[in-house]
């Protein structure tokens, strides 16, 4: 009793309770920072700077507390330690799959957030109360009522507590520089800033950075697109003539193979192959298949890849692309085809508001967009984000036999996505066991969709679509993220590391059409360079195309592959988290001198890219070969897109 009185009486000092709210914010941040994220601490400054950055941000926060009196003053302590911790949960939760930090732009994509309460739940555990511990503390404390009513500080001793939090923050930026140059101007990597800066200072830096941004737009004028011109004329390279024009008047169908990453390609498990019907596309005569072919997502995830595939320029550096730029002009796959005279149109089993897709497909110029209201979303049809593949496809089938020939269609899969569940009756390989969930019953949804893409052939073959069309499947991003390293090792009977981690960034990629002369590509790609190799089979003429990628047949071209957060890897080379990697023998490149040139490449070109999206420069951009559609004449709920037979089915 003794004991509690004291402390009682301690706290009820002037300032001591906001101190000991302060130190328990601090210890409990600093410990998320150890166990729950993989920030890539490499030295003595590295690891102060982890310990440190907290402490201003705490002090600057929870400081507003003190600018009331009373038991106001303990209430608002309260609200901002509760809204601290509950940002600082969100993020753990956003890391555990996207291995990424929550954005501005990612908190404004709300439609999304209804719709994945499944993949949400999935990465909660048991134990994350204890995270709200101090939370919990000093809400006992104050409904004790045992504390006296504080009163209000004076503006010297209010300032001292502001002019603390400031001086911390401004060593910690110092210290920061000093140990990583230009850190707030060089890097896209929000481990970096989050390792020297913390979650909270981010959160503010991301603010400023995304109030730029918008500015941008109003700024921008005719000559900044011309900047971007030359140096995409700069990166031009010829066709390949023996596949220019090779599949000229062809319809067009993109398959997104949603998660799948290229290690499954050839994998067994348990003695048998996991995904038969690629590997056995992959040797097919008139399949073109690229086994060193990466994703290049940021936090859009699918769309991104589907931003990259169609536009050739890169996705943003926060958010995605399709929720904040809808209203861009853009010239993407549709508008550059409609001028050949191609029909567009998407199908995906989930609804038209996920990921802003009917805002997005307009302004890209896509004459139409069946989302789920076009498909029986029978609930024993239904899993996870929407309606599952092997359904998909089959009810697919009618539609794109009712649309206008020659088409450009994109067909987006969903089975396969995390947490991978399926039902009893869809497994037909049995999971692995590695111990962790969500890895062994990858394996499992990978094979049905395997199984989904044979029936769709056979089915697309049936229908006599099989002899006019080109058909280009990608997998749009990773599927098991860096947090399950410890399980994929197993997978992969070895350790997986930074090195190891970024090979397995590879998708797979098919480009199969009949009569093609297929062959394994080799090349060093990303879903950036799709476009202009698309376009080239097509036997159109991509000269003066605004494109960031190029054509992955010409034998002319460089093989670099960039990544959203400014790594990069080429043929010899990887450079993940400002370190270079030999690709033959996994080892540290000690001399990063002759590499240099190729860092400076990926920071101009990410940077340029960004000027694009950011100041919708393509609206200054006058491009022959670019047909428009006015947004307001697109219906993508019209009565008449409908084919009448397969409605009388679905009745």
């Amino acid at each position: 009793m003794l004991g509690v009185n004291l402390i009682k009486s301690l706290l009820n000092k002037k300032l001591v309770l906001f101190y000991f709210a302060v130190i328990l914010f601090w210890l409990k941040t600093y410990s998320i920072y150890k166990i729950e994220f993989n920030l890539g601490v490499n030295n003595g400054m590295q690891q102060f700077l982890l310990l440190l950055n907290p402490v201003s941000s705490t002090l600057l926060f929870l400081g507003i507390a003190l600018l009331f009196k009373g038991r106001k003053q303990h209430w608002v302590l309260l609200a901002m330690n509760f809204v601290l911790t509950f940002f600082l949960y969100a993020n753990v939760a956003y890391y555990r799959f996207f291995n990424d930090f929550i954005t501005v732009p990612v908190l404004f994509q709300t439609q999304n957030f209804g719709k994945v309460g499944g993949s949400a739940a999935a990465l909660l555990e048991q134990t994350d109360i204890l995270y709200f511990l101090d939370t919990i503390l000093l809400l006992a404390l104050i409904l004790s009522k045992s504390l006296k009513m504080p009163a209000r500080l004076s503006r010297r001793s209010l300032s001292k507590v502001y002019l603390a939090g400031l001086l911390i923050l401004g060593v910690n930026i110092g210290l920061a520089e000093a140990d990583r140059p230009q850190l707030l101007t060089r890097s896209f990597d929000r481990n970096y800033l989050v390792k020297y800066l913390g979650a909270y200072n981010f959160a503010i830096y991301d603010i400023i950075q995304n109030t730029r941004s918008s500015a941008q737009r109003v700024m921008a004028d005719s000559s900044d697109i011309a900047i971007v011109e030359n140096y995409t004329s700069s990166k031009y390279t010829k066709p390949n003539p023996d596949y220019f024009g090779a599949a000229k008047g062809m319809n067009v169908i993109y398959i997104s193979m949603e998660s799948f990453q290229n290690f499954l390609i050839g994998y067994k498990l348990h003695g048998e192959e996991v995904t038969p019907f690629l590997n056995a596309l992959a040797k097919n005569p008139n399949t073109i298949y690229f086994p060193n072919f990466f994703h290049q997502t940021a936090q859009g995830k699918t769309s991104d890849a589907e931003f990259l595939m169609g536009n050739s320029l890169y996705p943003l550096p926060q958010g995605s692309v399709f929720t904040t730029k809808a209203q861009n002009t853009y010239q993407g796959l549709p508008a550059i085809l409609k001028d050949k005279g191609y029909y567009s149109a998407v199908f995906h089993g989930n609804y038209k508001s996920f990921w802003n897709r009917e805002e997005m497909y307009k302004s890209l110029g896509y004459d139409m967009f069946y989302d789920a209201t076009y498909y029986n979303m029978r609930e024993e049809n239904v899993i996870n984000y929407g309606l599952e593949d092997k359904p998909f496809f089959k009810e697919t089938i009618p539609y794109l036999q009712s649309i206008p020939q020659p088409f450009y269609t994109k067909l987006i899969t969903l089975s396969n996505h995390f947490p991978y569940p399926i039902d009893e009756e869809d497994q037909s390989i049995e999971p692995a066991e590695t111990g962790d969930k969500t890895v062994d019953g990858y394996f499992q949804t990978a094979r049905y969709l395997d199984e989904a893409l044979k029936q769709f052939f056979e089915d697309l073959k049936v229908s006599g679509l099989d002899k006019n069309t080109m058909i280009v499947m990608y997998g749009d991003h990773y599927g098991i993220s860096e947090n399950r390293k410890e399980a994929m090792s197993k997978v992969m009977n070895k350790e997986i590391d930074d090195f190891e981690q970024t090979q397995l960034q590879r998708v797979p990629l098919f480009i199969y059409a009949p009569g093609l002369k297929g062959f394994v590509n080799e090349t060093y790609g990303g879903e950036i360079d799709v476009r202009p190799t698309v376009l080239r089979l097509l036997g159109i003429d991509t000269t003066h195309q605004v494109a960031f990628g190029t054509d992955l047949l010409s034998k002319e071209r460089e093989e670099i592959v960039a990544f959203r957060n400014g790594d990069y890897i080429t043929e010899q080379v990887t450079s993940v988290k400002g370190k270079i990697y030999d690709n033959q023998t996994g080892q540290i490149v000690e001399d990063t001198t002759p590499y240099q040139k190729y860092s400076d490449l990926v920071k101009n070109e990410l940077e340029l890219s960004d000027k694009v999206v950011y100041g919708d420069l393509l609206r200054f951009h006058k491009l022959s070969g670019i047909k428009t559609t006015e947004k307001t004449k697109l219906d993508y709920t019209k009565a008449e897109h409908f084919n009448e037979d397969w409605n009388d089915v679905q009745k």
